[in-house]
């Protein structure tokens, strides 16, 4: 779990790298530190992608928010009253903006709403299926049958 935690630090890190140098830099500067930042953030996606089994905890950039699935790869940020959702697809983003119902889910556990952007997200089926837990403890309650 350390390790997803870690490697979606490393994500968000490069991405403000990545934003903060091309604002300082010229336009073919831009594009080599975006195409740079791209690569990079691929590549920590791909080399997590396969540790995702059903049971596992997947990153929120992973999971399109909107259909609740993990799609194995980045997804569309979608900021909203300062949090950000991901999206797959542009009606995604517009549901994400305009449905609150859309940026939440359920616990299975506790039955109670959680903020998706919050939410300890978990691979619940080989198809891609997620849930979102209140918390870890939630998801292991949940997993034990307690």
């Amino acid at each position: 779990m350390k390790t997803i935690k870690n490697k979606t630090k490393q994500l968000s890190i490069i991405t403000v790298l990545a934003i903060s140098l091309a604002a300082c830099n010229s336009k073919t500067e831009k594009k080599e530190v975006k195409e740079e930042a791209v690569a990079t953030t691929e590549a920590i996606v791909e080399g997590t992608q396969q540790n995702y089994q059903v049971g596992a905890q997947v990153p929120n950039e992973l999971v399109c928010m909107v259909n609740d699935a993990y799609m194995g790869k980045l997804q569309m940020p979608v900021p909203v009253n300062g949090k950000t959702y991901y999206g797959c697809c542009q009606m995604c983003v517009k549901t994400l903006n305009e449905n609150e119902q859309a940026r939440t889910g359920i616990d299975p556990f506790s039955n109670q709403k959680v903020d998706k952007t919050e939410a300890f997200i978990v691979l619940m089926q080989a198809d891609g299926k997620v849930a979102y837990f209140e918390s870890e403890a939630n998801f292991l309650k949940f997993k034990n049958g307690n």
